[in-house]
């Protein structure tokens, strides 16, 4: 399998030297094998060797450590799952969107007392979320949103006027915001290879530069191949979300799509006087296609996202660069803040994300107890992560906890049809959110 090179992002240029583990040579026996070296892989053999330190770990990551969604992403740690409350209630109903948003504020929670119990290194800030709407339409869905939440007793999410948002984030744009205070904003690649060194330091074994080409059931185990040995493990978990379909025992539970993302020069103060954002809260606005955009510590503006989605045939992982998408990104910058329009845009990238059928993560066995995939974080990833590795850890150990209770283990996931039809129906799934997301916009100015 091959793993192109991305294009180079603003968090791998910024976050120093780095020296991956070598490779795996030879072969090597263990309770449990994990396949990826992003967030829920290595945080898995963290939490594992937490709770049985005699368990023999090793992480597979076929490039290093943070390559894939975790080392790429817009860096918001939040609640959201999949496109928002109201597609969650419609898709899953009610009940489905009060547990899973437990499970998401939860996750939150974990991530930053990981950070912050551990001390990781990662320019961690927990700023609030606005998700900001630029049209009535988008107001109306909003102001929808926040009344089913509040309606099924969720507290802490709120709308606030158009005054109120311009006071915190100055754009001409906004005419008003949900508001949410848990949220939390890291340099995600520098958090991944905190995380590497955290699974090290419990005793976990990770060998980076090692993709695993083939995973073999053999008897009581698995063996899992790799270009320079094996690996024969009890159990093994797929931590490999966009890359999930390259795994037959995975098969077709989601589909990797693409999404783009650009970075500024660090912008002198008087170029974001105009704008204040002096909370630095992460954004995002009311669209399906979302934009998502925040500021970095030496204050340069992040944005990514929008009606460029990336979609593959055959789910081929080389669709990590869209000129229209980034240009797009460019122009969008201008339209919400005049005052940016001309500044140097200096870095271009993007990444695969994972997208299950009914756009609803899921954690879960593979048939018998002794293999766990996780997958189809649909770009919110970042938090979910992690709790999503004490989820996996209690599923391997096969402990019943109110974790593995949680809605999104063990749920019954729509598999994607083969190609031809994959690719129509993700097509279809995209023409379906754009053309709703231009019934909301089309009296809006190009940007």
């Amino acid at each position: 399998m091959q793993f192109p090179d991305p294009s180079p992002s603003l968090w791998l240029d910024i976050s120093g030297s780095y020296t991956p583990e070598p490779p795996l040579q030879g072969d090597v026996s263990v309770d449990v094998a994990i396949i990826g070296g992003g967030f829920a892989g290595l945080m898995t053999a963290y939490e594992l060797k937490r709770a049985e330190p005699s368990l023999q770990v090793a992480v597979l990551e076929a490039k290093e450590a943070g390559y894939g969604a975790s080392g790429r992403n817009g860096s918001f740690g939040m609640t959201v799952v999949g496109l928002g409350f109201g597609v969650m209630a419609m898709l899953r109903g009610k009940q489905f969107v009060k547990d899973a948003h437990a499970y998401m504020e939860r996750a939150v929670d974990r991530m930053g007392e990981l950070i912050q119990g551990e001390q990781l290194d990662c320019d961690y800030i927990r700023p609030g979320f606005l998700r900001a709407a630029t049209t009535d339409g988008y107001i109306r869905r909003l102001q929808h949103d926040i009344a089913l939440v509040q309606s099924l007793g969720i507290k802490g999410i709120d709308w606030i006027e158009a005054d109120a948002v311009r006071a915190r984030v100055n754009s001409p744009r906004y005419l008003g915001a949900m508001w949410e205070p848990r949220l939390a904003l890291v340099n995600p690649l520098k958090l991944a290879r905190e995380e590497k060194r955290l699974a090290l330091r419990v005793g976990a074994q990770v060998f980076e530069n090692t993709p695993v080409t083939e995973v073999r059931r053999m008897g009581a185990g698995f063996w899992l191949m790799t270009p320079g040995g094996k690996v024969i493990a009890k159990k093994v978990v797929f931590a490999t979300n966009a890359y999930s379909h390259l795994f037959g025992q995975v098969g077709r539970r989601q589909t990797p799509a693409f999404t783009y993302m650009i970075a500024t020069e660090p912008l002198a103060a008087e170029r974001l006087a105009p704008i204040s954002w002096q909370g630095r809260e992460g954004i995002e606005d009311a669209r399906n296609l979302i934009h998502y955009y925040r500021v970095t510590p030496d204050n340069r503006l992040v944005i990514g996202g929008g009606p460029a989605v990336g979609l593959t045939y055959g789910g081929d992982l080389d669709g990590d660069a869209d000129e229209a998408g980034w240009r797009h990104l460019e122009e969008h910058i201008g339209w919400l803040f005049p005052s940016l329009k001309t500044a140097r845009i200096t870095h271009r990238w993007g990444g695969p994300f994972s997208v299950t059928m009914d756009l609803t993560p899921a954690v879960g066995y593979l048939g018998d107890k002794d293999a766990v995939y996780s997958l189809g974080c649909i770009g919110h990833g970042v938090s979910m992560s992690h709790l999503n590795a004490q989820t996996i850890r209690d599923l391997l150990l096969e402990r019943q906890t109110d974790l593995t209770e949680c809605p999104f283990v063990n749920r019954r996931v729509i598999p994607w049809p083969p190609e031809p039809l994959r690719m129509a129906a993700a097509v279809g799934i995209r023409a379906y959110l754009r053309a709703e997301d231009w019934a909301y916009e089309r009296k809006l100015p190009k940007g």
